[in-house]
């Protein structure tokens, strides 16, 4: 099948298959005598499993890793475990920051009367929050 059929049927652009590839993702497919990519079963697997892993929000560093391991059938899944562990643990991070932010957010918009932009509350209180999360090479200005 060719890249267009392989990205339709996963639900992936042209370009994300061709960037794939050339970062290792999937394994270069076979070319026509006209230079055209044949792909097969093979890479429409290994694209929907990308994609699924992308979806979860792995990065491409742990689907790549997870690509590794996988690829040993009698190998104990414990390294897997690991790393989907890890990613867990980084999305309850995440997930814990945005509970900051809308908490802090919440506050500032607490502070906005609705009246004019010269007194907003919300406005006013900008400055003060980034010096307060700044770190030493944080709060200046982009």
């Amino acid at each position: 099948m060719n890249i267009g059929t392989v990205a339709r049927l996963t639900g992936t652009k042209v370009d994300t298959v061709r960037y794939y590839e050339r970062i290792g993702l999937l394994p270069t497919p076979a070319r026509t005598g006209g230079n055209q990519r044949v792909y097969d079963r093979e890479h429409l697997r290994r694209l929907a499993f990308v994609r699924g892993a992308r979806r979860l929000g792995f990065t491409l560093d742990e689907v790549r890793e997870l690509i590794a391991l996988g690829g040993e059938a009698d190998r104990p899944c414990t390294d897997i475990h690991a790393v989907a562990t890890r990613h867990l643990l980084a999305v309850d991070e995440k997930i814990a920051h945005l509970h900051r932010l809308r908490d802090e957010l919440a506050q500032l918009m607490e502070q906005c009367e609705g009246g004019v932009v010269e007194r907003c509350g919300v406005l006013e209180s900008l400055p003060q929050a980034t010096v307060a999360e700044a770190g030493p090479d944080q709060g200046q200005p982009p």
